[in-house]
């Protein structure tokens, strides 16, 4: 996977939040209030694991471990496998999770999705904005597909093809991409080569949340890809602009969006 040019924000980030637990939880709420596919994702992972117990999920590149907190305040008797290619980040995870690894309900582990394999032993597996970095994406989808039982499903969530427009020209966004998205056609083509049965396809980020997304995301994180000093300024800007952009992201997600600046795929192993 390719180096992220954002990376040295984030890893400002964490740095910040590993200093106590209370900072990660409030970096968590953070994420999922101000990300929209933050939204789309928990939304469609309730959906599919809706009366259903004993799931096993591989989170495929995760990050700060955002997702895998869900998964396990969401479904009391959920396992999830966590894996990622930066150590620093899993160290991280490891001591924030570290009574839910006593507890047998997590596990947090390096690895690469263009070499690595995985036991077929998973009833999901979510792999969230990671395929745009990867160049050879329907291989990983391959091996990912490999990864789940029968009845299993892989959600993949991405920029969709129209991301260096919603980037409006500014590499910092995409330039570290292997591709700029996915089309629906493109994205469902290339979970079928990779052996999936069925997908489900859905775009997502219409106007309405791309202006929230300038407010709230793209111009703060220019400002501090600048000068991180920008931070300090942050506050007084949410105050003027959270509650707008909140609403306008509201008002998006209640439609399906014909065309949009994400997309979401699913992809279903049938046998």
């Amino acid at each position: 996977m390719s180096q992220i040019e954002y990376d040295p924000i984030k890893d400002r980030f964490a740095a910040f939040i590993r200093r106590s637990r209370f900072f990660r939880r409030v970096f968590y709420a953070l994420l999922d209030m101000f990300f929209i596919r933050s939204w789309v994702v928990r939304r469609r992972l309730r959906t599919e694991f809706a009366g259903r117990t004993g799931l096993r999920v591989l989170d495929a590149g995760c990050g700060f471990g955002q997702y895998d907190r869900f998964l396990l305040a969401t479904f009391p008797d959920i396992r999830v496998d966590a894996i990622d290619v930066k150590e620093d980040y899993l160290d991280d995870c490891r001591r924030y999770f570290a009574a839910d690894i006593t507890a047998g309900r997590i596990t947090f582990r390096q690895s690469d999705l263009t070499t690595d394999t995985y036991p077929p032993d998973y009833d999901a597996v979510i792999c969230v904005d990671v395929l745009e970095h990867i160049g050879p994406d329907v291989a990983v989808m391959a091996t990912l597909r490999g990864a789940l039982k029968p009845g299993g499903f892989l959600l993949m969530h991405s920029p969709s093809d129209r991301a260096e427009e919603d980037a409006d020209g500014d590499g910092f966004f995409v330039g570290e991409h292997a591709r700029p998205g996915y089309g629906a056609a493109d994205l469902d083509a290339k979970l079928r080569e990779a052996g999936f049965d069925r997908t489900d396809i859905r775009l997502g980020t219409g106007p309405l949340a791309h202006a929230a997304w300038i407010l709230l995301i793209k111009w703060p994180m220019l400002w501090m890809n600048r000068h991180f000093a920008f931070v300090a300024v942050l506050p007084f800007w949410y105050a003027l602009t959270l509650l707008p952009g909140l609403a306008l992201m509201r008002l998006d997600v209640r439609k399906p969006a014909e065309a949009g600046y994400a997309i979401m795929g699913l992809g279903y192993r049938d046998r």
